[in-house]
């Protein structure tokens, strides 16, 4: 027993040491891969870069004459001036609205100044100054946000409530789902935006949206008769129980003048004023809120921010050709070289 208790540790040193060996070589596969990495990176790097420092001097006269040509051009053309009118449709009109948008565009595109100009109600010279219309969702903060997903988990039903939390809620919605729009009008004419404001009334007041409005009219004309019958109800029966009462008084008064021919006390009829009093407070309530409804949405849209009497000047990449030319030029020779490779390879290719 005392011979082999030393040669314990020796076991253990020995049993080591391959995993020790084991570990080294995975981090050696690990550092090796990340190596490959970093070279595939700087290969690409380099091989992107390689037609541009071949071709250096075809490149930089490219550029050079893009440069020019935008600058020149930038100069020449009239100016791009755009202006943003934010909306808030009412009776669903916003349906009509982004269906004409895209109508007005299509009207632009096929440079139908004449129906434009009927449509806005402006000359047909001022109606070839229109470059295009965009619709975006109008600006929302998250308040907003949680008052809408609220809105919407009480219509649906219960049981669908857990399936649909409000990042997904966020997630899915799409332009038509905003309760806001931001419409960006672009033209040649810096201050022709606050005459497109006609064209766009006509927009929200179409028979959809007017029989919309038509409905909800009526609707809440006949709740309101109902609010102010009931009322009427309450107020007769108000009037019943203060009669009673003025009636139980007297009897009382009666009865105490003259003595013992009558019972001084007689059973008195339960009344329920405070009740009544409550809820003509509740029906009042609910006709004030229904009142404000009908004034806050007498109108097919309201405008929160209209358009500006002069259009700022677009300065997007688009329209400053002094820099998206050149960029443009770099882009196409790169594509250009790449073809001429894959030409070269699937010539060559056995």
């Amino acid at each position: 027993m005392s011979e082999k208790s030393p040669q314990q540790p020796q076991e253990e040193e020995v049993d080591l040491g391959p995993l020790f060996n084991a570990i080294a070589k995975l981090f050696e596969k690990l550092f090796n891969f990340i190596g490959r990495i970093f070279k595939a990176i700087f290969s690409a790097l380099i091989y992107s870069l390689k037609p541009f420092v071949k071709y250096f001097k075809l490149v930089v006269t490219a550029v050079i004459l893009a440069f020019i040509l935008g600058f020149v051009l930038q100069k020449v053309k009239d100016p791009v001036y755009y202006s943003q009118m934010v909306v808030k449709p009412h009776f669903d009109s916003k349906y009509q609205l982004a269906n004409n948008i895209d109508y007005f565009n299509a009207l632009i595109g096929s440079e139908n100044a004449l129906e434009l100009a009927y449509i806005f109600e402006i000359d047909t010279t001022d109606a070839k100054k229109l470059i295009s219309f965009d619709l975006e969702p109008g600006p929302e903060t998250q308040n907003d946000l949680f008052v809408e997903y609220d809105e919407y988990v009480k219509a649906i039903d219960t049981s669908l409530v857990d399936e649909l939390s409000y990042r997904d809620f966020i997630k899915n919605r799409d332009l038509m789902s905003h309760r806001l729009f931001a419409i960006k009008a672009k033209s040649h004419k810096k201050d022709i935006f606050m005459q497109l404001h006609q064209g766009f009334r006509k927009t929200f007041e179409n028979d959809f949206s007017k029989h919309q409005k038509e409905v909800r009219d009526t609707m809440a004309s006949i709740e309101r008769e109902r609010l102010l019958l009931q009322l009427d109800r309450l107020d007769s029966i108000q009037k019943t129980y203060i009669k009673v009462k003025i009636n139980e008084s007297e009897k009382n008064k009666l009865s105490l003048g003259l003595g013992n021919a009558l019972p001084l006390q007689e059973e008195k009829t339960e009344t329920k004023e405070y009740e009544i009093f409550q809820k003509e407070q509740e029906i009042g309530r609910t006709l004030t809120i229904l009142e404000q409804t009908v004034a806050e949405e007498n109108t097919y849209f309201d405008v929160l921010s209209g358009f500006d009497k002069i259009g700022i000047v677009d300065k997007s990449l688009g329209q400053r050709y002094f820099i998206f030319f050149p960029l443009l030029t770099l882009v196409l020779f790169y594509l250009f070289f790449l073809v001429v490779k894959v030409f070269k390879f699937i010539k060559t290719y056995e």
